[in-house]
């Protein structure tokens, strides 16, 4: 595609862009650290018809250029896609300013934003390239680090704003998104044999969300539950809860993730193991709550 730009700030090797950098290198801007203007300078590069990918740790991206997205995307319809890299809290050891748990919610409330969160580097894939095809603004949210755990292993159909059924089963529904998708799907395997028949969907897609899906998950289990690498409060499991609230009997609604609070410096592993977003801690919660 001739009109693809990829603008970064500052992060073009740890972001994986040095190829694309030497094979594309006028279509390729790198900012430094300035992230705001690095957005008004793709929404310029965008009304002249381009498709341009802007991309920097989300933390930066999502709530330091937090304006420039809400006025050049959200109002403008700028045909840009953000990039968040290493959501969530795989940057655990740099500290509360390196990490986000809170992008989805401050992007779910800008108007005509299109939320994509991939479960692994196949979807990740898969969502740029509908992403370079689409002239929708995005924010396409990285979770996890390297060599994540893989989720799709053969080719599969991919939509935007459709959430995908993994595992079918009739007792409880995890919705789950993000690295917490390959979590979810060993959790199950887990309920499975404690005798807990579990369905598993990959919400890759929070906005514009799959409500028809919910509402269907909705009338054949017992329970809900939403997992996600975020806050508890205004991210996946806050707009599951929002299409529930619309049904006049719906099941009750268990919230796994990061329950509200900050964080000492810690490793990846580490600070998944305290917010219980492993996969034995995540079926331990799920037949507690039982």
């Amino acid at each position: 595609m001739e009109n693809v730009w990829v603008s970064t700030a500052d992060l073009a090797t740890l972001s994986g862009l040095d190829r694309y950098q030497k094979a594309f290198l006028d279509r390729f801007l790198n900012v430094g650290i300035a992230e705001q203007n690095m957005i008004g300078m793709s929404a310029g590069l965008a009304k002249e018809g381009n498709v341009v990918f802007a991309t920097t740790y989300a933390t930066f991206i999502a709530m330091r250029s937090y304006e420039q997205i809400r006025h050049n995307l959200g109002y403008q319809r700028c045909n840009v896609k953000v990039v968040g890299s290493a959501a969530g809290l795989v940057m655990g050891m740099s500290g509360n300013t390196h990490y986000t748990f809170e992008d989805i919610a401050v992007m779910q409330a800008i108007p005509g934003i299109t939320i994509i969160s991939p479960a692994d580097s196949a979807e990740a894939y898969k969502a740029a390239w509908a992403a370079a095809n689409s002239s929708e603004p995005m924010y396409i949210r990285l979770t996890g680090g390297l060599n994540c755990s893989p989720v799709y292993t053969e080719d599969y159909d991919f939509q935007i704003g459709k959430i995908q059924t993994l595992k079918q089963g009739s007792d409880i529904a995890i919705f789950s998104t993000g690295t917490m998708v390959y979590q979810s799907l060993e959790a199950a395997k887990l309920l499975d044999e404690k005798g807990i028949s579990t369905s598993v969907y990959n919400v890759h897609t929070i906005k514009p969300l799959d409500k028809q899906t919910i509402i269907s998950a909705c009338a054949c289990h017992r329970k809900i539950v939403s997992v996600e690498e975020h806050n508890v409060i205004g991210g996946l499991g806050s707009a599951i809860a929002e299409v529930k609230s619309t049904l006049d009997n719906s099941p009750r609604q268990l919230f796994i993730g990061i329950q509200d609070t900050f964080f000492t410096p810690a490793s990846y592993e580490y600070l998944l193991e305290t917010c219980g977003l492993t996969a034995a801690h995540i079926a331990e919660r799920i037949v507690s709550d039982n």
